[in-house]
């Protein structure tokens, strides 16, 4: 049996106009579960429209009100977390623990969005000239979107929305149709939440649906996640177009292995950040630079792990590792495979030649693959400039902390990066030398709490304001100056100068 997955828009599901749709399928299975509409211009026009008339009255709703509609959503995510866990692990086959964490973590980012009336206060000067006061506030953009990618269907879009409603705006988020059916779930929470009619809505679709948001005149603002060429796109189209843009894009995380690190930590450290989420994920650690001698070290022991990784179904509470998110993605994983093989890297253990036997009753169709570790890979080759999205882990030797630093800050993306050692200069050097948004030390998988916010550097991050956080807040909003004094302090006669304080 499949499903039919529309879109919301102005407080209901709409099927919209568009005849196009996509099979949505689960990837521990390869079945196919349901299908998702396909939005066309008029589909996203009628959200915009629908966001548009909802924006008068919800910008104007006191700032105390519309965090007491964030905190009864928060409410809501709670109790339903695990229901939105589930619907992650079906559609996009990571395992239920690892859902959890993905709702835990968007739930931080809605708790952050709940104490959103003390950012929005602004700067007051008193008599900043004779008579004359001076202060800013902070006030909604307007229609702003969100295009969220298929690795954290939930986490990412609570990113963006909750931060972006909060702060007066209304949003249409745009989910990927590769894991769609959450979208809907949250839309049903928020407005069970007694968020108004029009505030949020979801457009399903692909390129088409993007494109529309990008040049709808009535779109103040699109924040985006996903790949670095589409990022660089979303970028320079939503620029051209008027609007403020936040596109995060792709990454290379490079995990440095100091030779005094706690070489028990630094493998589970990799195991855990290269294989979690069959590596899709944007703070996935692809690259061990492995410093002096602690390769011969590490290595047998990575092999050995690499080869116990628990791949199975994601509803099995075992489970460490799930599939393949869909058969597409199976593929270009396998060919950055073969590509490292060509280009002369060693494969000490070969994901290709997992079993799907091993996965679990009915799951022979589905899109498997284990762990694949590499060593003695080199900077000139595909598998290490590239970000191959998948359960890829490369191993890279160099002599000294100088070289791994070098190696990091020459790379172009610059998203995350962790250093293991005991050396608290290194430890420090490291911190500030190296050229990435996300620094760990001994933390494989730096992702800063809500109200930090998220991003990186170089082609890792196009725009000038990192995800969630304060930052969230300045993205979401803009600042207006007000001076004013008043008649009785006014000096008599026209003044032809630059005003001046006096």
């Amino acid at each position: 049996m499949t499903t039919s997955i529309a879109h919301y828009i102005g407080g209901a599901v709409a099927a919209g106009s568009s005849a196009r749709v996509q099979e949505v399928f689960n990837p521990a299975t390869g079945a196919v579960t349901g299908r998702v509409a396909l939005a066309n211009t008029a589909d996203v026009a009628a959200a915009v429209a629908a966001a548009q008339a909802a924006f008068p009255a919800w910008s104007d709703t006191p700032p105390i009100r519309r965090a007491r509609v964030i905190f009864k959503f928060l409410e809501l995510v709670n109790q339903h977390k695990d229901e939105l866990a589930h619907l992650i692990t079906a559609e996009h086959g990571k395992v239920f623990t690892d859902a959890q964490g993905e709702v835990a973590r968007g739930i931080d980012i809605i708790e952050f969005s709940c104490g959103v009336p003390q950012l929005l206060k602004g700067d007051f000067t008193d008599q900043v000239s004779t008579g004359m006061d001076n202060w800013t506030l902070r006030q909604p953009l307007g229609v702003v979107a969100g295009i969220t990618p298929f690795n954290f269907p939930v986490m990412v879009p609570m990113w963006m929305f909750p931060v972006a409603i909060a702060a007066g705006n209304t949003f249409i988020l745009k989910p990927s149709p590769t894991d769609p059916s959450a979208s809907l779930f949250m839309a049903e929470l928020l407005k069970q939440a007694g968020l108004p009619d029009g505030v949020f809505n979801v457009v399903q679709g692909d390129k088409e649906a993007v494109d529309a948001l990008l040049v709808h005149p009535d779109v103040k603002a699109i924040s985006f996640v996903g790949s670095t060429p589409i990022a660089n796109y979303i970028y320079e189209t939503g620029a051209h177009h008027g609007k403020r843009v936040q596109a995060l894009g792709g990454a290379k995380n490079h995990m440095v292995v100091m030779p005094d690190a706690d070489l028990d930590q630094a493998v589970d450290a990799l195991i855990g950040a290269a294989y979690g989420s069959a590596g899709e994920r944007c703070m996935a650690i692809s690259v061990a630079v492995l410093v002096g001698d602690v390769a011969g070290k590490i290595m047998p022991r990575l092999v050995e792990r690499t080869k116990a990784l628990k791949v199975l179904n994601g509803t099995n509470l075992a489970a460490e590792m799930g599939p393949i998110v869909t058969a597409a993605a199976h593929q270009r994983i396998t060919g950055y495979i073969e590509a490292g093989q060509k280009e002369g890297a060693q494969m000490l253990v070969d994901g290709r030649r997992f079993d799907a036997k091993q996965t679990g009753e009915g799951c022979e169709g589905g899109f498997w693959m284990g762990g694949t570790l590499f060593d003695h890979v080199t900077t000139d080759m595909k598998i290490y400039k590239e970000e191959i999205f998948g359960p890829v882990l490369s191993c890279v030797r160099v002599p000294d902390f100088a070289q791994a630093v070098q190696i990091i800050n020459d790379h172009e993306f610059g998203n995350g990066v962790s250093c293991f050692t005991r050396d608290g200069n290194v430890a420090r050097e490291f911190a500030r030398r190296i050229q990435v948004g996300m620094v760990g030390i001994n933390v494989p998988i730096p992702v800063p709490m809500a109200w930090h916010g998220f991003g990186g550097w170089k082609k890792s991050l196009f725009g000038d304001m990192h995800a969630y956080g304060e930052e969230g807040v300045r993205f979401y909003t803009k600042q207006k100056s007000i001076m004013q004094r008043w008649p009785e302090s006014i000096a008599k006669g026209a003044e032809f100068v630059m005003p001046t304080a006096k």
